[in-house]
């Protein structure tokens, strides 16, 4: 591939599709940019596919799969016609130009991902069959958008696999390829740090889910756990009413709590980077900051599930985020007294809303 095409797809076309996700990316040590940029690009068009609502779900699900077997090395005629199909049926559904440009690239970045050194090469092919499978996980769990029914996770540890497998694995998949392109980065077992890594995905993707669970029960999708919803006198449905925000508040309480003990091993893993390896620390408290921020916000929703209320960090407040820690990035002590204020804010709302529904 000419450097021209590979700047094309690692630059203006990963700005384009990643969005507050590329500041990370473009922080990161030059070593890790192109594997971590290329698992994303592949990943987002597996997203963009398996979230197209103007195809039907078992199409979306079939042109998933054939991703998945491409990106896997299969150069079959089967595979290779339904990349075609993906670069011009699901390309050509697609509202956002930044997206369908996203699928129509997708030849060129899998010639990129053959570029790539064999070490890299299977890592990317790794991370990318696990997130897809999360990504299927969806399609066979969860109805059509426009059936007007909800279906919903059934406990505590499908919720926390389903995180893993669409969240939890990038920590891993981070970790390593840390340790592969800077080696000597951490003092501590890389078993440790991708242990660590798995609950810092963790953490994000369920403060996503809280994020998005209005519009996300909208289009039949609840991944709140029928067995804590049911613990709480809910169910699925439920959770559309008038009053759901205040009847769920537990529930929040309880998703919000788990989210935190993940962001403090997050910080643990953030602080175990080397004070100047700035560029791999600000990679990552970036994600850290923006996501208290935002479990801060929910805390604080008296409406986090109306759909017009959604707990959402403004673009100001990601520039004040970066400003900030990019000034502190290489004191610990500091760094530590501002995150753990972040969450004891949660906590104290946490304990106040719990004490209101004790009296309600």
């Amino acid at each position: 591939m000419t450097n021209v095409a590979r700047a094309e797809l690692l630059g203006s076309l990963l700005k384009s599709v990643s969005r507050s996700f590329y500041l990370t990316l473009r922080i990161l040590p030059g070593p890790m940019r192109d594997p971590i940029g290329l698992a994303y690009l592949l990943a987002r068009a597996a997203d963009t596919i398996a979230d197209t609502p103007l195809i039907d779900p078992p199409r979306r699900l079939t042109l998933l799969l054939a991703l998945r077997a491409a990106v896997g090395g299969d150069t079959s005629d089967a595979t290779n016609q339904a990349m075609r199909e993906v670069a011009g049926e699901v390309a050509g559904r697609q509202a956002l130009p930044d997206e369908k440009r996203l699928l129509e690239s997708l030849v060129s970045a899998l010639a990129l991902l053959d570029d790539l050194d064999a070490g890299d090469r299977a890592a990317v092919r790794d991370i990318v069959t696990t997130l897809t499978t999360g990504m299927e996980f969806d399609l066979r769990t969860f109805p059509a958008e426009d059936s007007g029914r909800i279906a919903a996770l059934h406990d505590v540890s499908e919720l926390d696999r389903y995180t893993w497998l669409v969240a939890g694995c990038v920590g891993e998949f981070w970790t390593k390829m840390t340790c592969a392109h800077l080696p000597g980065t951490f003092d501590e077992p890389e078993a440790t740090l991708v242990a660590r890594g798995i609950r810092f995905g963790k953490a994000l993707q369920l403060t996503n889910i809280l994020r998005d669970c209005a519009k996300d029960l909208r289009i039949g999708r609840c991944y709140l756990p029928t067995s804590m919803l049911e613990r709480h006198g809910l169910t699925p449905p439920a959770l559309l009413g008038p009053d759901a925000s205040v009847r769920a508040r537990p529930v929040l309480v309880e998703l919000i709590g788990t989210a935190l003990a993940h962001y403090r091993a997050a910080l643990d893993y953030t602080l175990a980077i080397p004070r100047l390896s700035l560029r791999l620390r600000l990679a990552c408290l970036w994600p850290i900051l923006i996501g208290l921020e935002t479990l801060q916000l929910l805390a604080h929703n008296d409406a986090w599930l109306d759909p017009a209320r959604i707990s959402k960090v403004s673009r100001n407040d990601v520039y004040r985020l970066v400003a900030g820690s990019t000034a502190l990035v290489c004191f610990d002590s500091v760094l530590r007294r501002w995150i753990e204020r972040l969450m004891r804010d949660v906590q104290t709302r946490l304990a106040q809303m719990g004490a209101a529904h004790a009296v309600a």
